[in-house]
Formats: C-alpha cells, sequence, structure tokens
C-alpha cells in the first residue's frame, strides 16, 4: 500500500506527482485549468494524488468512490429501480480566491436580477406592459402560475435558494448556461463530493486553505429561519419521494440542515396553517424547502391531478401563514428563451451590464431572431424554448449541422407555424480540467454549478465551490456534454487562513438534547412495518431451515396435514411464499424451498420481502445507519445447498436485529421498529403453538416448536428428562422470562405504549393501550395445561385488533386528523 511505502521512504510522492503533472500538462490543451491555473496549486494537489494513490491512479478512484458510498451518496436515473452510486472524481478543480470572487460577484448579481424580474412578473407587471419582456414569453410558459399573480409573498422574497450552471471557455471567461430557480439541485452532492474528496485527499485542506462550505448552508438555514413568524420555527424539506432523481441527496441535506423531511401525504392544511403529521398530534410547520414541481405543490390551486401535493397550501401560503423556498412560479425564469433577454432587463433594472453573460441566444417568437436562426441554423443548437418538446424536435435539442435534409425542413416548418416554440443557442466550448480514466490523468471538458442562498440579512451569499460535471469524451462542446459522467469537488483556495466552521455544535457547548425531535406519522408507520417485515423473513427463513435440516425421516411420504413435516410445508404455504407440494418426499422439499427463497414473483417469499424491507428503508435513509442499508441492500446469495442459503440470509437478519437492539436510540423511531417486531412474533408464536403445541402433539411436533421459537437451550437447561407438552408450551407461550415466548412480545409492546404519546391528560387508557391490557390480562390468567386452540386464536384476534389500533391511532392518513378530536395543533 502506498500509507506503508511512503512511511519506510519507499515511494516519493513529489516525483510522482511531478511526473503526472508533467505529463498531463504536455497533453492538455492550452484552454486547460491545470495548463493555465496555478501550478503551485495543481501540485500540491497531485502529490496529495500521490499519497492516495500511490503508483496506481485507479486505487484513488476507487477510494473516493467508495468514501462517497459508505456517506450514501447516489442518484437514480428515470426508469431505474434502483439507485445509482454518485461518480466522484478524486482530482477537484481548483479555482483561486481571487478569480471565485468575481464569479461569486456575478452569481449574486444574476440572483438579485432573478427577484427583481419575479417581483415584477407576480406583481404590478410593468416589464410586459412596457414591452421590456414579451407577454408571450410569459403567458406562453407552462411554468408560469396564473394563481399566484397579486400574491405577496412571506417575508418579501420570491427566491431564497438558486443556482447556475457555468461554462469556461477555453480563454478563461465565465459564462451561465442555464439557470435553476425552482428546485435547485445538487447542494447536497457538492456537500458530499467535499467529504468523500477530503477523506481522499487529506490533507489539501491545509495546504491550500480552501473555503468551507459550512457557513453558506449555515446563512441559508438562519435565513429561511429569519422569514419565519415563530422564534424557533419548525422547517420541513418537502421531498417528492424515493424515485425522485436526487433523494438521496435531499435526505443528506435535511439531516445536515436539520430539517424534517417530509412528503406530501405528511402534510395538512386546517384553518390556513400548515401541519405535520405526527404521533404526538399535529405540529405545525412554519417554512417548506421543496423540492417537488411546483406544480404539483396544491391540486387546489394548480393540477388537480396532483398526488404529493397539499390540498390548501396556497392558501396557507398566501395568509403568510407558512413561507415556500422556493415561491411557486418562480421556473418562468428558467425558460431557456428567458435568457434572450437578461443583459437588456439587467440594464434596464440595475443599469448594470451582467457580470457573468450569458450564451447568445436568440427567441424564435420574435421575428428578427427568428430570421437570424433561420439563416445560421448549420451553426447553432437548436432548442425548445419552454422545455416542452415541439413537433419540430420530437427527440429534444439538436446541433443545426446535424439534421438531415428532411429533419431541416420539418423543423422550420414547425418554426414557420409555432416560432415561438423555439429558442437557439450558440455552440459553447469549454475548458477541460483533469479526470482519472483507465488508470491515467486525461482531460475532460466540464461545467460548474453554483449556488447562491438569502441570508438572515436578506443579502445573498455563494456557496465557495458548487460542484462539477465532467464530461465522458474529449468533445469540448457543452451541448455535447449533457449532463457529464463524473463528477468532482470543487475548491476555492485561499492565500489566507481558513478559520474552522462547522454546522456541528462547538466541542464545548452545554446545550443537551435527548429527544430527537418530531417524528412524522409516515415514518412511525414506516419503522413500525420494516420490523414486521424483518421478523417475517427470519421466521421464515427459520421454518426453511429446520424443515430441510430436521433430522425427522421425510422422505417416508407423511400427509401434508398431519405429520410434524407437512405441518411445517404447510406453514410456509399458508404465509404465501409458495404453493402446497403434491408430495413431501425430499426433493418436493426442497423446491418447496427454493421457491420461498429465490421466486421472482410473489409478496410473502423471501426476496418479496426483502423488498418491500428495502422499499422502507429507500424512504428512510435520513434515520437508518449505513450498515442496516448495505445488509438490506447486499445481493441475494445464489450459491451453496440450500440450507446454506438459508442459514446465510438468516444471519443477515441476525444481523439487521443486532443493529436494531444495540445501535438504535430507544427514540420513538426504536419503539414503533419494535413494536412491529414484536407484534409479529405474537402472531408467529400463537401460529406455531395451535400447529405444533396442542392436545397430542409428538416429541417430534414439540421439538420442531422449540427450534422454531428459538428456545431448544432455554428449555434442555430447566428440563433435563425429556420432552414434554405442558413445559414447552409454559416456555413458548406463556413464560415472560423468554425473549421468543408470546407473554414476552405482549409485556414489550404494553411496555412501548406506555412510552408513546397521548392524545388526551385524563388518564385513561387509548384503544391501542386497552388492546395491549386486555391482551397481557388473558395471557395472565392463562396456564399452559389448559391452553388450546380457542385461546391462542383469540390472542392472535387480539394481535390483529392492536395492530389496527396502532395504525389508527399513529398511523395517520388522508383527512382523518383533521377530523379526530383531541388533536392538538402546536
Amino acid at each position: 500500500m502506498a500509507s506503508r511505502a511512503i512511511s519506510e521512504g519507499l515511494f516519493d510522492a513529489s516525483a510522482h506527482a511531478a511526473r503526472w503533472l508533467a505529463d498531463y500538462r504536455g497533453r492538455a490543451g492550452a484552454g486547460d485549468v491545470v495548463a493555465s491555473g496555478d501550478v503551485a496549486a495543481w501540485e500540491a494537489a497531485f502529490e496529495e494524488l500521490a499519497v492516495a494513490a500511490g503508483d496506481d491512479l485507479g486505487h484513488a478512484r476507487s477510494r473516493v468512490q467508495r468514501h462517497a458510498e459508505d456517506i450514501g451518496t447516489g442518484f437514480r436515473v428515470a426508469g431505474d429501480s434502483d439507485e445509482r452510486p454518485w461518480p466522484v472524481s478524486p482530482v477537484p478543480l481548483l479555482i483561486a480566491e481571487e478569480e471565485w470572487q468575481q464569479i461569486a460577484a456575478g452569481a449574486a448579481q444574476r440572483a438579485r436580477l432573478h427577484e427583481a424580474l419575479l417581483a415584477d412578473l407576480y406583481g404590478e407587471g410593468k416589464l410586459v406592459a412596457d414591452g421590456a419582456i414579451p407577454a408571450a414569453l410569459v403567458n406562453g410558459s407552462p411554468l408560469f402560475l396564473r394563481p399566484m399573480v397579486g400574491l405577496t409573498v412571506p417575508g418579501g422574497y420570491q427566491l431564497q435558494f438558486v443556482a447556475f450552471d457555468l461554462g469556461r471557455g477555453p480563454d478563461g471567461e465565465w459564462r451561465v448556461l442555464a439557470d435553476h430557480v425552482r428546485t435547485p439541485a445538487g447542494a447536497g452532492y457538492a456537500l458530499e463530493n467535499r467529504l468523500a474528496t477530503s477523506r481522499t485527499l487529506g490533507g489539501l485542506q491545509g495546504r491550500l486553505n480552501i473555503l468551507r462550505h459550512a457557513p453558506f448552508f449555515a446563512a441559508f438555514r438562519d435565513g429561511l429561519a429569519a422569514l419565519c413568524k415563530r422564534v424557533e420555527p419548525r422547517i420541513g424539506l418537502l421531498t417528492p419521494g424515493r424515485w425522485n432523481a436526487s433523494y438521496a441527496e435531499q435526505a443528506h441535506l435535511a439531516r445536515y440542515l436539520g430539517f424534517l423531511l417530509v412528503e406530501g401525504a405528511d402534510l395538512a392544511v386546517t384553518e390556513d396553517r400548515l401541519y405535520v403529521r405526527t404521533i404526538a398530534g399535529l405540529k405545525r410547520v412554519d417554512a417548506l424547502w421543496q423540492r417537488a414541481d411546483p406544480r404539483l405543490l396544491d391540486p387546489l390551486a394548480f393540477d388537480s391531478h396532483s398526488q404529493i401535493g397539499v390540498a390548501g397550501l396556497i392558501d396557507a401560503f398566501a395568509a403568510h401563514n407558512v413561507l415556500i423556498s422556493n415561491a411557486p412560479g418562480a421556473g418562468v425564469l428558467e425558460a431557456p428563451a428567458m435568457q434572450a433577454f437578461l443583459p437588456v432587463l439587467a440594464k434596464r433594472v440595475f443599469g448594470e451590464k451582467l457580470l457573468l453573460p450569458n450564451i447568445a441566444t436568440w427567441w424564435c417568437g420574435e421575428d428578427a431572431a427568428r430570421v437570424v436562426v433561420e439563416k445560421r441554423l448549420g451553426e447553432l443548437r437548436i432548442a425548445p424554448a419552454f422545455g416542452v418538446m415541439p413537433l419540430g424536435l420530437p427527440d429534444g435539442a439538436v446541433q443545426g449541422a446535424d439534421l438531415s435534409p428532411d429533419q431541416r425542413a420539418a423543423l422550420l416548418a414547425d418554426m414557420a407555424r409555432r416560432p415561438q416554440d423555439y429558442v437557439a443557442q450558440e455552440m459553447v466550448r469549454l475548458s477541460t480540467m483533469p479526470v482519472v480514466a483507465d488508470s491515467e490523468l486525461v482531460a475532460r471538458p466540464f461545467t460548474l454549478r453554483v449556488f447562491a442562498a438569502r441570508g438572515p440579512d436578506g443579502d445573498w451569499t455563494i456557496l465557495p465551490g458548487g460542484f462539477a460535471r465532467i464530461g465522458e469524451h474529449a468533445d469540448i462542446r457543452a451541448a455535447v456534454m449533457r449532463d457529464g459522467l463524473w463528477s468532482a469537488d470543487v475548491a476555492v483556495h485561499s492565500p489566507n487562513p481558513v478559520a474552522h466552521e462547522s454546522l456541528l455544535p462547538a466541542t464545548d457547548t452545554t446545550q443537551i438534547r435527548r429527544n430527537p425531535g418530531t417524528l412524522p406519522s409516515r415514518v412511525a408507520d414506516n419503522f413500525y412495518w420494516l420490523g414486521r417485515y424483518l421478523e417475517r423473513g427470519e421466521a421464515l427463513l427459520t421454518i426453511v431451515r429446520v424443515m430441510l435440516g430436521n433430522s425427522i425421516d421425510a422422505d417416508a411420504g407423511a400427509a401434508l396435514d398431519h405429520d410434524t413435516v407437512g405441518r411445517m410445508a404447510g406453514l410456509v404455504v399458508a404465509g404465501g411464499a409458495a404453493a402446497k407440494p403434491e408430495r413431501l418426499k425430499r426433493p418436493d422439499l426442497v423446491q418447496l424451498a427454493r421457491t420461498a427463497l429465490d421466486a421472482a414473483e410473489g409478496w410473502h417469499n423471501i426476496p418479496a420481502i426483502n423488498r418491500l424491507a428495502r422499499n422502507i428503508a429507500g424512504v428512510s435513509r435520513d434515520r437508518l445507519s449505513a450498515d442496516v442499508c448495505r445488509l438490506l441492500d447486499a445481493p441475494h446469495p445464489n450459491k451453496g445447498s440450500m440450507l446454506d442459503r438459508a442459514g446465510s440470509l438468516q444471519r443477515r437478519y441476525a444481523a439487521l436485529s443486532g443493529l436494531a437492539a444495540e445501535h438504535m436510540g430507544r427514540t420513538a423511531s426504536w419503539r414503533f421498529h419494535d413494536l412491529g417486531r414484536r407484534v409479529e412474533r405474537g402472531i408467529a408464536v400463537t401460529r406455531l403453538v395451535r400447529t405444533f403445541g396442542l392436545a397430542g402433539a409428538t416429541s417430534d411436533d414439540l421439538s420442531t416448536l422449540l427450534d422454531l421459537a428459538d428456545s431448544q437451550i432455554s428449555y434442555r437447561q430447566r428440563y433435563l428428562t425429556g420432552i414434554a407438552r405442558v413445559p414447552v408450551v409454559d416456555l413458548v407461550a406463556l413464560d415472560p422470562g423468554n425473549p421468543r415466548s408470546l407473554a414476552y412480545q405482549v409485556d414489550c409492546i404494553a411496555a412501548h405504549l406506555d412510552q408513546l404519546p397521548v392524545l388526551h391528560d385524563d388518564g385513561l387508557p387509548e384503544d391501542q393501550q386497552a388492546e395491549a391490557l386486555a391482551l397481557k390480562a388473558l395471557l395472565a390468567a392463562t396456564n399452559a395445561a389448559s391452553l388450546d386452540d380457542e385461546q391462542l386464536t383469540e390472542a392472535e384476534r387480539q394481535l390483529v385488533r392492536l395492530s389496527e389500533a396502532i395504525a389508527r391511532r399513529y398511523f395517520l392518513q388522508g383527512a382523518e386528523p383533521l377530523r379526530a378530536g383531541g388533536l392538538t395543533l402546536a
């Protein structure tokens, strides 16, 4: 390893770095950031890279990628069922502080311009009335939300967080490629890139005095809080859900900023105030950082078909009872056509030139511009003016030079019919930066996403760095690069020392908090069912292992409904994990196990249970550890015998159980997770005792019951003679000291419910508590000798009723919490 070689003086990082740097500068073009940048800074970066990589650059790439995966960074491509790892390059983009100050000034100016334009478009409308902005450019945009016209926004600002994509030309000039004002994504990825890169190139921060990210995020958080009415506001990050492309980033940002990660179903509006449904009732929400399409935010105000919005949200916004960042309707400025007018608008509004110029843009809705586009079609990039694909661009934006004669004719014909649907932009050539590909450094084009946030004083602050997207191919045209293949940290380095700042509390703080805060009902629901699914999977695997590994002679061919093996197979079938076999020979049992462990279809076999658990983990990554997520995402074992594979899966489930028991804080989240496990295990135990422990049970039945209840050792320690039915039933069903018994599960359920919040202060038990007490009383009044099928069936029914009572009380859905009495609105 490189670290060992360095410690022994066998590896010269400086020599490797100098060789890599000289070789790269010799191959890179004149416009490359290394060729034209600060040589000393890049030498330091390459030396840190050499320390991390040794003599193999591929090792550095693997190392930074591993750090990114440990952080939990991922993204989703439309149509994918699983997230992909976020691709990070180990080589950061270095920008000197002096150059960065010019970029930051341009980004702040652009943010101020956007704020002024939105205030006018949704306010007095002077710019449209005077012809500075064509009316068709506003009214024709699907992102212009007419219900927002005339509304005064809470706090007085339309925007609190924006982003801009920049391209650096070979001459070193930075220009704006795109504006992001609806739901600007990527700040979380910038943060995660910094974490992964700093763990890989550990000494770079100190050597180059890299500006930190924490002050920017602190300013944004404090800026949102300053615009709220309450002194200690509750702020939520509204996500469309786990299928959104950047859900992992949203979860990371919510955790980092201390925001509540919520979906539309978590929220409700009553009396023009926004509330989150929690296990303690409805709790007031003061601000939302929304990451959903604004047109879907409120089905009453915008798209009536929206399934992810909150009915009445815009009414609460109009009443200034909730801040929405950014204000719905801001996306009208994202239309590529708007860029054609920004230079003139900047002079009109501020009397200033744009510090960060646009790429040259022509909106074909103007006759003069359309004539220019038609004449220069082969030199330009043609794109939809508002993001919606017109007839002439069925596959999206194109290079005019790449059109066939028929395509060109179709485009021009539709442009003549509906010129307002088209925009043309000049071809932009980008600078390049180094990236590791095939264990060597190569030059690739890049773009830079810059983020701006409004601070508590109302001024804009700029994230020092942002993140870079790096193209897959050497072609330096911006339009060809698209979204890029890699991303990279952007390190702004300073000649002066940088103070250490963090959103984490100071090490000498005296503030203590033992309550993790609000638990939304949806999260409680998810944790409850995660516990049930994991317990269900572990129980099914136990049956499969005992069935396959039991010493009973299955080849005797006993009937399914009467002998021990038949009843074990019957449990698998009754659980919906496999179809009923025709015989009970050994091959039939193996096939039954194979179906339960491997079948791609079905809802109650192991793959299905794992899938359901992974789905819950996917929407709970802000509350689950990386180890839990990794175990749930681990590949399904496909080697070895069925017995070995069942054992491997069961050990994975046992590891998850151990993580829950020993690593989860004893919060409400853990209580619901454990409640789910106890309810599921209690139901399973009642069925096991009814199947193997009633009068007439054989010694094989009783031994199997002890195996399935994981109580064989406990029984042998207590009873040195043979197996007897009554002691076995007492141990498995009624012994409160056996953690696998029914009585133990009920005691745990009652204890959890006593610790969870209640809605009334009259001292009377709520429905779920009453159900638990009734079940506890039933078991206390029962003895093993008289325990029969009727009592066990009633215990199972009570557990089901208890589960339903828990759901009614804590897992609030739809309009129910708005109708229910006694819900405190806090």
